[in-house]
């Protein structure tokens, strides 16, 4: 990922819910498949991502409230209304139900989805992600930070952000991609970080994993200090149909072993097709 310019099909999607950006592309008629990104990031993460799983599904890509295009309102937000969001991008394409593969807040959304709207979801692969996420405290203090320092405390942020979201190996090696991070990070919204901020200082869904019904892939990164191996290991003990995977990389595994993330989830994405259709 050495650019991210705003793909040539962006819209901007009117829903109930407010107006966001999304790029729908791939056959409207195949699966569709929604793409979650992870705090500070915008739907350019899932660059590497694309043309693999638009050859057999509908891609649809958005940018999370307060992030990059999408609607940007006053926080706090919570992830109830981060899941809400998805839903209502769903109806406003008319789209029924679809699989869901989100990174971290992305992630966390989609467990909320897997266990509050269910029937939406055909499969989920929840990534580098938790339960519950850093802590309460933590999230605070970063949105307090945020609100008060404006755009030179996002660009603090993305100064800091290697660190959290790659290996020290991977950034010394694959600089472009790093610096295509950083840029976006850089260029959120401070209110729409900072209202995102709290709402995972806010969100414990533990106690409603049980709930998840829908074949569930958690992906964890073996380097990971944010989520770790152990959260999906314990989120795999209460998700009833889940299984985890374990990938080389650190917290942004999609962009550090792009080949290895879009393998792992097209044959989840493949297996849980094949078994709805047994069933």
């Amino acid at each position: 990922m050495t650019d991210h310019a705003a793909p040539s099909s962006s819209i901007a999607l009117a829903t109930a819910r407010g107006v966001f950006r999304v790029v729908d592309e791939g056959d409207a008629n195949a699966p569709a498949l929604v793409l979650s990104n992870s705090l500070g990031t915008t739907l350019e993460m899932w660059a590497p991502q694309v043309a693999a799983f638009s050859q057999n599904h509908r891609v649809i890509r958005y940018d999370t409230r307060g992030h990059g295009g999408s609607v940007v309102t006053p926080g706090p937000y919570t992830i109830a209304e981060l899941g809400q969001d998805v839903l209502a991008i769903l109806d406003a394409l008319e789209v029924s139900s679809a699989a869901f593969c989100g990174i971290s807040m992305g992630g966390h959304t989609g467990l909320w989805l897997g266990a509050h709207a269910g029937d939406r979801l055909q499969a989920l692969a929840v990534c580098n992600s938790a339960a519950r996420i850093g802590t309460a405290q933590g999230w605070e203090e970063r949105a307090a930070t945020v609100r008060q320092s404006a755009g030179a405390g996002m660009k603090s942020l993305a100064a800091s952000a290697p660190g959290r979201w790659f290996t020290a190996d991977f950034v010394s090696k694959q600089p472009d991609t790093v610096h295509a991070a950083q840029s976006m990070l850089a260029g959120i919204n401070p209110e729409g970080y900072a209202a995102c901020c709290e709402a995972l200082a806010h969100s414990d869904l533990y106690a409603d994993l049980w709930r998840i019904a829908t074949p569930t892939l958690l992906i964890a990164g073996v380097f990971d200090p944010v989520t770790t191996e152990a959260d999906a290991h314990t989120m795999q003990t209460a998700i009833a149909e889940a299984h985890t995977q374990a990938l080389q990389a650190s917290h942004l595994s999609n962009l550090e072993v792009p080949l290895a993330f879009t393998n792992e989830i097209l044959q989840f994405l493949h297996a849980a097709k094949s078994a709805s259709h047994l069933s």
